[in-house]
């Protein structure tokens, strides 16, 4: 019986899936980036499909897991309206919607409370450390992090970010952990709010002046025509939206979106961007390659970016 011929290292790295030549490539390509962001806060608010499919939701900790590795300092800032509606169901209880917004009243904001911080803050923090993360759990109302008031009386215990005190997120990332962060509030005198995820993203990214926040979602970016993926705009400014807004361009449920990222920018951050979270590694692709992906948004006057990053409208 012959035997087939023994396989050389060339043969060997195809089986294996991989050129060296593409890999070297970029793992050079990325290097810029990494010594660009090297001690640089990046908040990341989880939302979508890769919060709830469990493929994206290993690779987002293998992601944030590798930017801590590599120096960078992520914050991690959830929500959770779908597994709070889930459970609510379960209890028998009916979720009231007012302008896309749940009514909370009392027993729905300890639904809330339990789901974010003791379910879905727990999985993500058990998810980082399976990849050899040290991610700490926290909830707004830790240390005073977030201060909330209620947004309007018939939404009951719904709020908005009236402050933020970030010192407990400092200490945390000054001893490399990695934050996650649930988004309940709390009033000067104690009473809880449940706050949209979106909006706690963008005033933490403020406070902490960060060097970008990233709201992964469920869509390619901004786009001019809603029915034309390539119509995607890969960077803009915080009056370039304002224009589009008054427009009618941005609409619908891109406007509070839009605005998490205008308030982020204006509030202190150097970018926001909104990124398809169904794209596996799509936060490695968004910070360390020269094309990027997704919608950027900077300041009026923001310089470019690298020469060779191709962020451009």
């Amino acid at each position: 019986m012959t035997r087939p011929p023994t396989p050389g290292n060339d043969d060997i790295i195809a089986l294996r899936g991989f050129s060296p030549e593409l890999r070297t490539r970029a793992l050079i390509e990325a290097l810029p980036y990494i010594q660009r962001f090297r001690d640089s806060v990046v908040v990341v608010k989880l939302g979508g499909n890769a919060m709830v499919d469990p493929d994206l939701f290993k690779t987002f900790a293998k992601d944030i897991v590798l930017l801590r590795s590599v120096g960078l300092q992520p914050v991690v800032v959830h929500g959770g309206g779908p597994q709070i509606g889930a459970l609510l169901q379960r209890l028998g209880k009916e979720s009231e919607f007012r302008d896309g917004l749940r009514v909370t009243d009392a027993e729905t904001l300890d639904v809330a409370r339990m789901v974010l911080v003791g379910k879905v803050g727990r999985d993500i923090v058990a998810a980082l450390n399976a990849q050899g993360g040290a991610a700490v759990g926290i909830s707004g109302e830790d240390a005073g992090l977030i201060l909330a008031a209620a947004r309007a009386a018939e939404l009951g215990y719904v709020g908005d970010v009236v402050g933020v005190k970030v010192d407990i997120v400092h200490r945390l990332l000054h001893e490399r952990f990695i934050p996650v962060i649930s988004t309940i509030g709390s009033d000067a005198r104690g009473q809880a709010y449940n706050i949209n995820a979106d909006s706690v993203a963008a005033a933490l990214a403020g406070a902490l002046e960060a060097e970008k926040v990233i709201y992964l979602t469920d869509i390619a970016g901004l786009l001019l025509d809603v029915g034309d993926p390539t119509s995607i705009i890969a960077r803009t400014s915080v009056r370039h939206l304002g224009q589009l807004k008054a427009r009618g361009v941005i609409s619908g449920g891109m406007v509070p979106k839009v605005q998490a990222c205008i308030d982020a920018v204006n509030g202190g951050a150097e970018s926001a961007h909104m990124l398809d979270g169904r794209i596996p590694h799509v936060l490695l692709l968004e910070l360390f390659t020269d094309a990027g992906i997704g919608t950027m948004v900077t300041s009026d006057d923001a310089p470019e970016p690298l020469a060779d990053h191709l962020h451009e409208e």
